[in-house]
């Protein structure tokens, strides 16, 4: 029973980090008024019939703070990536200039900023969801551990141990989401 109490536990605290690392990936996609090649990650081209992410169809480079620049392995490919990225709606204008594509990276306006902070947030809440989510599942998995036989005082010591691990996981998703929020807002 122990066993089968530790295996829950450590069961949660994987999907608690899963929830985190899904959400420092997510936010790292964000566009916040400097180049980041990670933004194309989300974008995607048809390449032959399969919807495929950029990056997996082209080199996605930043040249200086200002500028992402694009080359496609098959020139071919430029016509499609520009029109992805154009349908993407990420706030980039794409410019081709025969072998590869550049985006200038504008300043963000002040709506943007807020409308990327409310994003954050709405991203961290959806993390804060998985967490206590597994915090609830690993409880009522626990208890019935108790009624097959788990002594009563270890049930309750392995419930304070997922709390502990809950309250840590929340406390990494209000950290994300306030440096986010911090290199949003520096302008």
């Amino acid at each position: 029973m122990i066993d089968k109490a530790k295996e829950i536990v450590s069961a949660a605290k994987t999907k608690m980090s899963d929830a985190v690392k899904f959400l420092e990936e997510d936010v790292k996609t964000y566009r916040v008024g400097k180049a980041n090649p990670l933004i194309f990650n989300n974008v995607v081209v048809d390449y032959y019939g399969t919807p495929t992410p950029v990056p997996q169809v082209a080199s996605v480079t930043t040249p200086d703070a200002k500028t992402i620049l694009i080359q496609p392995w098959e020139k071919k490919m430029i016509p499609a990536i520009e029109k992805a990225i154009m349908d993407a709606n990420i706030g980039l204008t794409p410019q081709n200039n025969g072998d590869s594509i550049r985006c200038n990276v504008p300043p963000l306006t002040e709506d943007r900023r807020k409308e990327l902070i409310k994003k954050v947030k709405s991203a961290g809440e959806n993390a804060k969801v998985v967490v206590r989510n597994a915090r609830r599942d690993a409880i009522d998995a626990l208890k019935k551990t108790q009624k097959d036989g788990l002594p009563e005082d270890m049930e309750k010591d392995f419930e304070q141990d997922v709390q502990k691990d809950t309250d840590s996981f929340v406390k990494k998703v209000d950290e994300i989401v306030s440096a986010k929020e911090k290199e949003i807002m520096t302008v």
